[in-house]
């Protein structure tokens, strides 16, 4: 047998090459994907700028509703200033936040969509021409390489299918020659067939063999034609990758507001407002304006006098500032008119002592808050209507006066008035009770 032949020849090897014909759709194909990394890119950087907006957005509630809890709650002095002092943080955050925001949008954004303008160009019949030049170059150089190979796999086929059968041919002459009914004509021409498939053997072979190095001269220039197409493409990819690595950089700077020189300005104002804080400072003003440093008007002796004044109640108060003015009656038959008194009252100074020149000792004066049989005066309740809303106590609170509530922190009441000038409300326990209470010691309940 002139060739010597093997079933496994026959067995397609597959290869992943980039040289295998039609492998070079991956190189292509990564021009769309950089086009499609760009969206990708600029998709994440607009969440980013979402999520930085979201965080200034709540910084500032945060600040603000902070603020009023502490300026309205029991803090005071330097201490008071320091808590502040977060707040006032937290706000000028907040807008370093909204810049970063804006530079990641109108900046990083709008940078990375006008280079995917520039380098992608769309064809009216979809693609991109970028895409079509590469796949048409890759084509024209792979098709001469691809023909001769086409013509190499035919040759090859049939010079396997020439050595099978030659094989067989052999087979059945020698298995012949052990079969005494065989005649000798029957041998002969199996003894052709023989020798007419080693020439087809030989035949195919040389034609084999031929169109091989045929292609084997066609494939430096092959290589050759492939390696120019793909280095444009690898220079194209090369451009969006450092385009990439910039504007990653710039992203970062935008982000990292460390290296801001007022962001940096913010930490180190509130570490010096917090330092300011001085205890001893406070408990001086606190003994000053709450304790005993105060000024007191002791008792001392007075004439009578014909004016019947007396002190306003803080519920009274709370009528005068609605609009009902409060007057005195002079017994001599002369009516004179009672001013309104507004006075503001924190949770510091709801206890302090007013002018001695007043006095609700008068039992003749009808507007007094209660009468000789303890009922209530007509006039501590207002006739207009107010909805009723359910609240939640955030802090503790022990009542101070015989018309105040008393909660703990948790607890669920009913607003049945809105805060007056004075920031009092009136509510009602769940057990019945009604009375006054710090507005801002309770949230409504959502």
């Amino acid at each position: 047998m002139s060739g010597v032949y093997d079933d496994s020849v026959g067995v397609e090897v597959s290869s992943d090459s980039f040289w295998e014909v039609g492998n070079y759709k991956r190189t292509v194909k990564r021009i769309d994907d950089g086009h499609r990394l760009c969206n990708d890119l600029m998709n994440c950087i607009h969440e980013r700028a979402r999520i930085e907006k979201g965080y200034a957005q709540q910084l500032t509630e945060w600040a603000k509703r902070w603020k009023q809890l502490v300026e309205k709650g029991p803090q005071y002095g330097t201490v008071e200033r320091a808590w502040c002092a977060f707040m006032s943080e937290a706000e000028k955050v907040s807008e370093l936040h909204l810049e970063v925001k804006g530079s990641l949008m109108n900046e990083d954004f709008e940078k990375i969509k006008n280079w995917q303008k520039e380098a992608f160009h769309k064809q009216m019949m979809g693609g991109f021409k970028e895409t079509k030049e590469a796949e048409d170059g890759f084509r024209k150089a792979q098709k001469p390489w691809a023909k001769k190979l086409k013509e190499v796999e035919a040759a090859k086929k049939a010079y396997h299918a020439a050595c099978k059968e030659e094989k067989l041919a052999v087979s059945r002459e020698t298995n012949s020659k052990a079969d005494p009914a065989l005649n000798p004509e029957q041998l002969k021409k199996l003894q052709d067939k023989v020798e007419r498939s080693k020439q087809d053997v030989l035949k195919t072979k040389e034609k084999y063999e031929k169109s091989l190095k045929e292609l084997d001269n066609a494939t430096p220039q092959y290589m050759e034609n492939m390696e120019q197409v793909f280095e444009q493409c690898q220079q194209f990819e090369e451009k969006r990758l450092r385009f990439f690595r910039e504007v990653l950089l710039e992203v970062q700077k935008h982000l990292d507001l460390s290296n801001v020189a007022s962001y940096k300005n913010i930490y180190r104002e509130l570490e010096q407002n917090i330092k300011t804080a001085d205890a001893v400072e406070d408990l001086r003003w606190f003994r000053a304006n709450q304790g005993p440093g105060m000024s007191m008007n002791w008792p001392q002796f007075e004439e009578w006098s014909a004016d019947l004044n007396r002190t306003l109640s803080r519920r009274e108060k709370k009528k005068a500032s609605d609009g009902v003015t409060l007057t005195g009656i002079n017994q001599t038959g002369d009516q004179v008119s009672q001013p309104n008194k507004h006075s503001s009252v924190s949770s510091y100074e709801k206890n302090q002592s007013y002018p001695t020149d007043w006095s609700d000792e008068e039992s003749n004066n009808p507007f007094s808050s209660t009468d000789a049989n303890g009922d209530t005066n007509p006039f501590d309740e207002d006739t207009s209507p107010a909805m009723e809303v359910r609240v939640r106590a955030l802090y503790d609170y022990e009542g101070q006066e015989q018309d105040e509530l008393s909660f703990k922190a948790g607890d669920e009441l009913t607003k049945m008035e809105n805060e007056d000038e004075q920031g009092w409300c009136k509510g009602r326990l769940d057990n019945g009770q009604v009375g006054l209470y710090p507005a801002n010691y309770v949230e409504p309940i959502q």
